[in-house]
Formats: structure tokens, C-alpha cells, sequence
């Protein structure tokens, strides 16, 4: 008769179980998801996965696989729109790191394209060091950099180029 022992524990795959800090709480595939502020909805967030980390050294939230916001206003239409291939929100900060074809559309129609975009909701404040371009209703904008409100109606293009028509009245 042969007794084996191990001296830490093992999973069924023969692998050690990760730390708690490195497993998310909840993982969550194909939300979508509405935000209200005194009964009126708000916001409406799809995703094809959510992951929610608790137990790390700075709370986290990530979406892997993309995210897609609505933001509504009073009757429900939509009042602007963002869309990133990944995004990462800081808790403890209220920062939200997205990545990857961020394309945003403020109420005004004016769509943001970058690679990278961060939004601090402590300050209110939306910015990226990265390469935007702007398409307004007349004209197009492009620049390294920039910052803006968060609603993204009041906003300095840092390092800007751009295509503009010239009313030749």
C-alpha cells in the first residue's frame, strides 16, 4: 500500500490555485445593462464580457472583449455614444483606461477617433497623448493629444493639424 502527500495544494489540472487577489469576483458574459439616476434612466452599457476584481490592492473592473455606452437624455434618446475594444476602470481612483479603436460621439455629432483615451471622473476631465482626429459637421481635426470636459463639447488639441473649408465670402 503506497500513500502519497503533497505539501501545496493542487488543481485538477496539476497547476497551483492562483491567489485570490488575481481572480476576478464576478465574470459576466453578453451584459447589457441600464444605469439609472432617480428613476431615469441614464446610461445603457453592453459588453461581451465584464470582469469585477475585489480583493486586489486597487479594485478593478475590466472589459476585455470591448465595451459600448449610450448616454441618454430626458426621452430616452440617445445623447452620445463611446466604444472602445478594452476597457479598464479604476475604483479607488474613478479612472476608466479604454483602448483600442476608441470612437466617441458627443451631442453635438462630433466623432472622436484615438487609440487610447482616459476619462477621470473625479476631475471630470477626458484625455489622451495619443493621435485624434475629429470629424465635425464641416471639417476634420487631427492633433497628438488632447483634453477636454467629459462631455467632450469643450476640448484643446494639443500639437493640432486639420482640413478646413474657406468660405471665399
Amino acid at each position: 500500500m503506497l500513500f502519497f502527500s503533497c505539501t501545496q495544494p493542487v488543481t485538477e489540472q496539476g497547476e497551483e490555485p492562483q491567489p485570490r487577489e488575481q481572480i476576478p469576483v464576478l465574470v459576466t458574459d453578453s451584459v447589457t445593462t441600464l444605469i439609472s439616476d432617480s428613476g431615469v434612466t441614464r446610461y445603457r452599457i453592453e459588453t461581451p464580457q465584464w470582469l469585477i476584481y475585489d480583493k486586489t490592492k486597487t479594485p478593478f473592473q475590466e472589459f476585455p472583449k470591448g465595451i459600448y455606452l449610450e448616454q441618454f437624455d430626458e426621452d430616452l434618446r440617445v445623447r452620445a455614444s463611446l466604444k472602445a475594444d478594452y476597457a479598464y476602470y479604476n475604483e479607488d481612483m474613478q479612472i476608466w483606461i479604454l483602448k483600442g479603436n476608441v470612437h466617441a460621439l458627443n451631442r453635438k455629432g462630433e466623432q472622436f477617433d484615438t487609440p487610447n483615451m482616459n476619462w477621470n471622473q473625479k476631475t471630470h476631465r477626458v484625455y489622451s497623448d495619443s493621435v485624434i482626429h475629429i470629424t465635425r459637421e464641416k471639417s476634420i481635426i487631427s492633433g497628438i493629444g488632447f483634453d477636454s470636459n467629459e462631455e467632450m463639447t469643450q476640448y484643446t488639441i494639443l500639437h493640432p493639424t486639420g482640413v478646413f473649408p474657406i468660405d471665399e465670402e
